[in-house]
């Protein structure tokens, strides 16, 4: 049985869409009628996604429609988790799964792997046909955990590990999401004062003869470049923005871009913690399930988005390749912070690498959250003073030539 998307008129005369199982679309069309709804297009999911994928493409995307965000898989994890642990069919549980599941996209991508288990193939092969949505760590720990026959444990650390990151994300976004909105608004009360308010202010100074002071005059010229040149300002700054992205698609480019922010003195610490915390959870929550140390190291080294981070932990994984502690390794590569190092080094020792692995990612999280709220403190005080400097200085670029007026007037 295969899925198949379609689109219906129902009593009412109105258009319905949905996703259904079954062997044919004529079967599919028979299912309907059944429903009482009148079948205008039946297509398969296979070739929905052939659709989408080719819309993407010409839009110069590389994502597949049946792509997942992290809380939709979160929450797919979870959900197949519990039905697995309660003993219900593989098949079964996915069916459930996808009559739960209210969005088209999410449903469509679980009956796909549906389908595929029920001809036979193992829950890991039936998710390698959409990689965009399961990626290589997740297929690996489904493998791990049905060769082991502990599916439903795996499931539910995974289900944890993505909820984790989806957290984590999250906090990265609300504590960035404060002052850019602070800062977009300060320029944009700027700019407005400098395009509207200003030229009127300064009107009353071009019938006056004498020579106005440097800080007012240089408030006139800048008003009138962005009077004069505004629009050009802003279609250079979109065409910079445009610039940049294309010269950060090149590797060697985007390798000395993540090389220097790895330098900067706040953000550099910040992806650094943002990337150790990824590479310690993924690897703990490998090793923890079954999975070869070389291949974790491998997929953990995936998850980064720094590219020095990224070559950092290949490095590991060829030098433990060669008979090199972990802990050694990590040392030797000189990009991970001291205690992943030590927690490591311990975990080898003791025999419990796994724990002490999640231990250091926790950690990390707790010293990336002291980070961020450092950070959120600098920024705040910094936007507010950045405002209230130039609006400081408009003032007094009015100001001034208007007192010296007065005082001549006297």
């Amino acid at each position: 049985m295969g899925a198949y998307s379609y689109k219906a008129l129902n009593e009412e005369g109105k258009t319905v869409k949905g996703l259904l199982e079954g062997d044919s679309e004529r079967h599919i069309r028979t299912q309907l009628r059944a429903q009482r709804l009148k079948p205008l297009e039946v297509i398969s999911a296979n070739a929905t996604d052939k659709v989408e994928e080719e819309k993407s493409t010409s839009l110069f995307s590389s994502s597949r429609g049946g792509k997942l965000n992290t809380r939709e898989l979160s929450m797919l994890t979870r959900q197949l988790a519990s039905l697995v642990k309660s003993g219900l069919p593989l098949d079964e549980a996915l069916q459930a799964c996808a009559k739960q599941s209210k969005k088209p996209k999410v449903k469509r991508v679980i009956l796909q792997v549906r389908s595929r288990v029920l001809e036979g193939f193992s829950l890991a092969q039936a998710m390698g046909d959409n990689p965009a949505a399961f990626d290589n760590m997740y297929r690996a720990l489904v493998r791990a955990g049905e060769g082991s026959g502990y599916l439903s444990a795996v499931l539910e650390r995974l289900a944890d590990y993505t909820q984790s990151s989806q957290i984590l994300k999250q906090k990265i976004k609300m504590a960035m999401i404060y002052p850019i909105v602070m800062m977009v608004v300060s320029l944009g009360v700027i700019i407005g004062m400098m395009v509207f308010v200003v030229p009127e202010l300064t009107g009353i100074f071009s019938q006056n003869k004498t020579e106005l002071p440097l800080l007012t005059r240089g408030l006139i010229a800048t008003s009138n470049f962005f009077v004069h040149y505004g629009l050009l300002l802003l279609v250079a700054i979109v065409a910079a923005i445009i610039g940049w992205i294309m010269f950060l698609k090149k590797p060697e480019n985007l390798r000395r871009w993540d090389q220097t922010k790895l330098k900067l003195p706040v953000l550099g610490e910040l992806i650094q913690q943002v990337d150790s915390s990824r590479f310690a959870a993924t690897l703990s929550l490998l090793s923890a399930s079954g999975v070869p140390l070389l291949q974790s190291l491998n997929i953990a080294s995936q998850v980064m988005t720094n590219k020095i981070m990224q070559e950092a932990s290949e490095q590991v994984a060829n030098t433990v390749r060669e008979g090199v502690s972990l802990s050694r390794a990590l040392e030797q590569a000189q990009c991970f912070p001291p205690l992943l190092i030590q927690l490591v080094a311990s975990g080898e020792t003791n025999g419990t690498l796994p724990q002490q692995l999640d231990n250091a990612a926790r950690d990390q999280e707790r010293d990336l959250e002291m980070l961020l709220s450092v950070a959120m403190s600098l920024l705040e005080p910094a936007t507010i003073i950045f405002m209230g400097s130039v609006v400081g200085l408009i003032v007094m670029a009015v100001l001034t030539p208007i007192f010296e007026m007065t005082k001549l007037a006297h």
